[in-house]
């Protein structure tokens, strides 16, 4: 434990992790920026962001993951069965925490009716579930650093993580809270995010054997995410193609970003 802490990627990645978690109070106190914010306009931000972590899981952690672990073993067939092995377990990993969890999925932007406090803290609690295999992401991107690109992964994070912040304070607005008080908690939800990236950090110092697993198992994590926690927040809308055009050009923007920094 005391030599990952003379690591200087050990540090780095929290720190990081921690700044993208500020970006979920920025994006909380977005909510002084218009009195209103139509569903039409949360829909489209919803589907940027998943477009953007789509672009993060593939990029930075799924297809280096791939490489890496085919390198290890000469077989393609054994290396593709602990590929999709380590994917399964981060899929796992979601789908256990979303049980243990009480939570609720609900389109909650600018509801007609004033919801109660408890609706909210359930879709708060969804949030809140996705701060920590982000967190994770992070951690093991940064303990892998030599196979990926960390920085515009916190870079695809951080993006998310305003859109995610707004949508806690709306929802606590629409319960009775102050702008300021919602700002404040949404702010607060995002610091569970370097408790993800600990995590992570902790899982790639165990062994450097296993940086492409926990890779593979990060990257399946945040598919979880976005296929069972963002994209069936923006379903009640039917806006096909906008929804469309928001979730490509979210994916098309980070791909350009990672072949920047990446170069």
């Amino acid at each position: 434990m005391l030599e990952m802490l003379y690591n200087p990627n050990f540090v780095t990645g929290l720190l990081s992790a921690l700044v993208a978690g500020l970006f979920t109070g920025v994006g909380g106190f977005c909510i002084y920026l218009k009195q209103k914010y139509s569903q039409n306009t949360i829909n489209a931000m919803l589907n940027i962001a998943a477009g953007v972590m789509l672009a993060v899981s593939f990029f930075a952690l799924l297809v280096p993951s791939m490489e890496q672990i085919c390198r290890q073993y000469t077989n393609v067939f054994v290396a593709g069965f602990w590929f999709c092995a380590a994917m399964s377990a981060g899929m796992v990993l979601v789908w256990v925490l979303n049980i243990v969890l009480p939570h609720e999925h609900n389109n909650m932007v600018q509801p007609r009716g004033r919801l109660s406090l408890k609706q909210a803290w359930l879709f708060i609690i969804a949030i809140c579930l996705h701060k920590l295999p982000e967190g994770l992401a992070v951690g093991v991107a940064y303990g892998a650093d030599e196979l990926t690109d960390p920085e515009s992964l916190v870079i695809g994070v951080a993006i998310h993580n305003i859109i995610e912040g707004l949508t806690i304070a709306l929802s606590l607005v629409a319960a009775g809270e102050s702008r300021l008080k919602s700002g404040l908690i949404a702010l607060l939800i995002g610091m569970i995010q370097p408790l993800g990236a600990l995590a992570g950090l902790m899982l790639i110092g165990l062994s450097a054997q296993i940086v492409a697993f926990a890779m593979a198992l990060s990257g399946a994590t945040l598919l979880f995410v976005i296929v069972g926690e963002i994209l069936p927040e923006t379903y009640a809308c039917q806006t096909t193609q906008k929804s469309a055009t928001a979730f490509f050009s979210g994916f098309v923007v980070m791909s350009f970003l990672f072949m920047v920094f990446g170069a």
